[in-house]
């Protein structure tokens, strides 16, 4: 079936100047609106805009034929027998491990936020009692100051140095690591390293200060405690 987008007409509530303004927007529906993920259950209707029901069928064979690629082609296989024999048994530490394992990785880099350090020695020592040799870069490392890469003087309020997720993956590159953690880097800071770095990088710790570094829970609360603040 040709690709289709289903635009419906409704109600958004937005900020303006601090005020709260009600107008009608055009909002294109997507896997984002949907509550029946049929695509996952396979026992229920399809929604009339479902994604899947309306693929671009040539960008789906795109993304297929990339499987075949030998190194697509071992991720995504260890990937779900990972998934698969740890299901509801494996802390994401342990499935990290052990994708690592099964992949035959040695060298395992962290770019990590220099306020998750302890953690990271934590996760360090875990990964080394595993047979993997690790080499850890903090975001601050270079101690490059915020103002000599255009950041305005007005941040030095939270540190004069700026995180750095360039050279984080730039010099986790040069150590040619066969995989990377990231560590709680910062908003923004954690797609720059995404983007630079060579190896395949899974995240362990997303920041949320606020939240113990869970930031589902203002989500979950989002309807609650959360529903003024978002």
């Amino acid at each position: 079936m040709p690709q289709r987008n289903v635009v419906i007409f409704d109600y958004e509530i937005i900020i303006v100047n601090g005020k709260v303004v009600k107008t009608m927007a055009e909002r294109t529906l997507s896997c984002a609106d949907c509550g029946v993920v049929n695509c996952n259950v396979m026992n229920k209707e399809y929604p009339d805009f479902c994604v899947t029901t309306h693929m671009d069928e040539d960008v789906k064979r795109e993304a297929l034929a990339l499987y075949e690629q030998d190194d697509n082609q071992q991720v995504m296989q260890t990937a779900a027998g990972v998934e698969c024999d740890g299901y509801l048994k494996w802390c994401r530490v342990q499935e990290t491990i052990e994708f690592a394992k099964r992949m035959n990785f040695h060298k395992i880099g962290i770019a990590t936020c220099v306020g998750l350090i302890q953690e990271t020695r934590m996760l360090a020592g875990i990964l080394r009692k595993h047979g993997f040799e690790v080499f850890g870069m903090a975001c601050k490392a270079g101690a490059v100051p915020k103002v000599e890469l255009g950041i305005d003087e007005k941040c030095n309020a939270v540190g004069v140095n700026a995180c750095n997720p360039i050279l984080q993956a730039k010099m986790l590159n040069a150590k040619h690591t066969d995989m990377n953690i990231v560590m709680g880097l910062c908003v923004g800071h954690d797609s720059l390293f995404y983007k630079y770095s060579e190896a395949l990088t899974t995240t362990l710790v997303v920041k949320d200060r606020v939240t113990g570094h869970n930031p589902v829970a203002a989500l979950y609360t989002s309807q609650s405690y959360y529903k003024t603040k978002l």
